[in-house]
């Protein structure tokens, strides 16, 4: 069957009026046939706020467009990895260079020996192991950890994501529990995984240093590493406090290994990534995203003593056919080389994300909504609710609706947000002045409807509550 073809490329829309889905819909009808949910990564579906998913035709600098061919502002960048922009001459040259000598070897080449030597140069890791995705680097280091210390249980905070491995897939049951033996017991979060996998994960609560220290202290001996995001994004943007960021490092008095997952924030919130901002020192830590430019990689390493317990050095397994694909190797080398030579581009991208962030609470105040944004670097969330928002429990207290009526606000305006509360956006270098105003202005218009929404919805309950008084109604949003 025929692809179908884009139509003319349309600006991005300044006006309220939703632009055709006509292409984006037909296509969704197709995918739905064929690929669960229509699409190959859950958020892409829109079920949290509603509407079509936009199928996209092509991307360049800070623009997506999609099937239908309307332009929309991408505050996404592919989930983190266009840190250049899409399309970027550099990466996309590359790719054709390398693509000239093969596709693929499945045997060693150049290229993954430079990126490593790269890797280890800008992070300070001593090894590096290339694997193919985020979820593959995790998993990954935890069997690694597993294998070095000789411990079977790891611990991981709620609402930070490390990919869908089974031992990963588990979250904080009703809290931490009074009875030591149960301390930072885990259920699974996904159908499919055994609750013997759960039972080696243990949980505790980001953001909070005494429960960290408690478990530490009652089941320490048995953790064979505490895996955390030092800069919290798929619960939206969360920050860690100084507290927590020691309580992180005491963890190694009870000889369990420290796994910073950098897959979204490694290369974007500094050279070094958010543990470099952050002034952390992993033991191990994990690469996704911008390692790859764009293309299919991750990437795992740290301190050589731990690292050599790998295959075929050591006697932890880990293998793949892809791994170190000289496509993929081409990408990620043209993007940390450009990062290189741009030494300016972070604190470009700090304003600019800070500019868009003061804008954005100018703009919610205006129009009387309330919400709380957390910032950091280039990543950001506009959470709908007053905040302070430092942990999962306290970014689910969001509006939902109220966010999803705020997306679709900037998505029929030309603006393309993550359409989840629950996830960062991410700004590249090719976001500028004009994109900026843009936004905004589009925000602008976004967060009235939200107050209308609001009003309609008060006046519609109301309503209910004045007609029929003894009876429990109840409305949905």
């Amino acid at each position: 069957m025929t692809a179908t073809p884009p139509v003319p490329v349309q600006p991005p829309v300044s006006s309220s009026a939703a632009p055709s889905t006509a292409q984006s819909e037909a296509l969704f009808e197709r995918a739905r046939k064929v690929t669960p949910g229509g699409v190959n990564s859950p958020v892409r579906a829109f079920r949290s706020v509603g509407g079509v998913p936009r199928f996209m035709a092509s991307a360049d600098g800070a623009y997506l467009t999609d099937a239908d061919g309307t332009r929309y502002i991408d505050h996404i960048g592919s989930w983190g990895p266009m840190i250049l922009g899409h399309n970027h001459p550099a990466i996309r040259e590359a790719i054709v260079a390398a693509a000239q000598d093969g596709t693929s070897f499945g045997a060693p080449g150049w290229r993954e020996v430079e990126l490593a030597e790269l890797v280890c140069q800008v992070t300070g890791a001593q090894k590096v192991r290339f694997v193919n995705s985020g979820t593959e680097a995790t998993m990954s280091a935890l069997r690694l950890a597993r294998g070095f210390t000789g411990r079977k249980y790891t611990l991981k905070f709620r609402g930070n994501y490390h990919g869908h491995a089974d031992a990963l897939l588990v979250e904080a049951g009703s809290g931490l529990m009074t009875n030591a033996a149960e301390l930072g017991a885990a259920a699974p979060s996904s159908a499919g995984v055994p609750d013997e996998y759960a039972r080696l994960t243990l949980v505790s609560e980001y953001n909070d240093a005494g429960a960290l220290d408690a478990l530490m202290a009652e089941r320490g001996h048995e953790i064979a590493a505490v895996i955390f995001e030092p800069v919290v994004g798929n619960a939206g943007v969360l920050l860690p406090t100084p507290a927590f960021l020691l309580a992180l490092h005491r963890v190694r008095e009870h000889g369990t290994l420290l796994i910073a997952d950098e897959v979204m924030t490694g290369f974007r919130l500094s050279p070094s990534g958010a543990t470099g901002r952050l002034g952390l020192t992993p033991d191990l830590s994990c690469w996704g995203k911008i390692i790859g430019g764009g293309l299919p990689v991750g990437a795992y390493g740290g301190r050589a003593e731990i690292m050599d317990y790998v295959s075929p050095e050591g006697p932890v397994y880990q293998a793949g056919t892809l791994s170190g694909n000289p496509l993929a190797m081409s990408a990620g080398l043209a993007t940390l080389r450009a990062l290189q030579a741009d030494p300016g581009l972070y604190e470009r991208l700090d304003t600019y994300t800070a500019r868009l962030a003061e804008g954005l609470r100018e703009a919610a105040q205006e129009a009387g909504v309330t919400v709380c944004i957390n910032v950091i670097g280039s990543m950001l969330t506009v959470f709908f609710q007053a905040g302070p928002v430092k942990n999962y429990t306290e970014a689910a207290r969001s509006d939902t609706a109220a966010f999803a009526v705020w997306f679709q606000g900037l998505l029929k305006r030309g603006v393309y947000w993550a359409p989840s509360q629950y996830e960062s956006i991410f700004i590249s270098g090719a976001h500028g002045e004009t994109e900026l105003q843009a936004t905004l202005a589009a925000a602008r218009d976004a967060f009235g409807e939200v107050r209308a929404a609001g009003a309609q919805a008060n006046a519609a309950q109301n309503g209910i509550a004045e007609n029929q008084p003894t009876e429990n109604v109840e409305v949905s949003g």
